[in-house]
């Protein structure tokens, strides 16, 4: 009798800083088992594949001819995410892509057209969404316990050296990268803000380089239009000095929430603080990882949608393109919600 398996085989495709987090976290999983890696750098790969465990392939059409491989991680840079999903799905694996999901919103729904049509699952990282008091929030919003939202921001103020930009050749690219402190740094908080308060609507945006010698903006300014009714803003940049982090503020009728580096910093309704739960620890690296590998292994293994769908990776991704948009013809952006997938 054939055994049954206990534990969903994943695959990694790039062997970069993000892999690593990946690599742990499903050596962290019980559920999950790495048998699979590959990288076009042979040193690099093989020096991860030792580190990490399984075997090494070069090219990733190899990779996928391994009938043992249910999951495969993408972890290459932004720009090769479509094609590797693509190719993954046509190969009959279920794909767990990082941020962001494409770098084009036509990629993105490519994408998960051909994991449906593939009968394959299609997951993003948004590790953020994953932490306790970030879903206490969501519950919060959702009761209605914040009342009619008004007014509804996200501030991203870090610091990325030209050192860092200069580090990789594709990083601040359009054509790999798509973007910069809002396609790269900035679409955590972006989606966290709009998972939170819904939709946007519209966007009235300019994306600029400020001080980095880069191809694409280090400094973003969103005015949003929610579909709710509340207005917004974002400030997302990578050249503020010293790094003052990520935080949200949400504002309504009866009262705000200030959440900022994944915890609840203000929580007062009708005038009163709330007593704030105490929550489990929680770090976005290597928790929101951690949590969203063994979603995808029981995912898999359960036969059910993962906990951060294809289809989730789309919002965040269309808020920036919009801001682009914006910024490039000088207008206000109104955003296409129909299902083109």
């Amino acid at each position: 009798m054939k055994k049954e398996r206990t534990t969903t085989k994943f695959a990694i495709v790039g062997c970069g800083v993000i892999a690593e987090i990946h690599a742990n976290a499903i050596q962290e999983v019980e559920e999950a088992e790495l048998i699979a890696v590959c990288e076009t750098e042979v040193e690099k790969g093989q020096k991860f594949a030792d580190k990490h465990g399984g075997k090494l392939y070069t090219q990733l059409e190899d990779m996928l001819r391994n009938d043992n491989i249910d999951v495969v991680c993408i972890c290459t840079p932004s720009g090769y995410h479509a094609e590797q999903t693509i190719l993954a799905a046509r190969a009959g694996k279920h794909v767990l892509v990082e941020k962001p999901m494409a770098i084009h919103l036509e990629d993105a729904h490519r994408m998960i057209r051909e994991c449906k049509e593939q009968g394959v699952l299609l997951a993003t990282i948004f590790p953020r969404r994953m932490s306790p008091a970030a879903q206490f929030v969501k519950k919060w919003i959702a009761d209605g316990k914040l009342g009619k939202l008004s007014l509804c921001d996200a501030y991203v103020k870090i610091f990325r050296s030209q050192q860092y930009y200069d580090s990789a050749g594709w990083r601040g690219t359009w054509e790999i990268d798509g973007g910069g402190s809002m396609m790269n740094q900035g679409i955590h908080t972006v989606d966290l803000l709009q998972w939170l308060v819904g939709p946007v609507k519209s966007i009235y945006g300019r994306a600029h380089t400020m001080l980095r010698n880069i191809e694409v903006e280090d400094t973003a300014v969103s005015l949003l239009s929610f579909q709710n009714g509340a207005m917004g803003v974002m400030e997302i940049t990578t050249t503020v000095y010293p790094d003052l982090g990520q935080r949200l503020e949400i504002h309504g009728e009866k009262g705000s929430i200030i959440y900022k580096e994944d915890e609840i910093e203000l929580l007062q309704v009708d005038g009163e603080d709330i007593q704030i739960p105490t929550f489990e620890p929680f770090r976005v690296i290597p928790d929101g990882h951690r949590i969203q590998i063994r979603d995808m292994a029981l995912a898999v293994q359960e036969k059910r949608a993962p906990i951060v769908p294809g289809e989730e990776g789309i919002h965040a991704l269309d808020i920036i393109l919009g801001t682009y948009e914006s910024s490039k013809r000088q207008r206000e952006v109104v955003l296409d919600h129909s299902d083109r997938s």
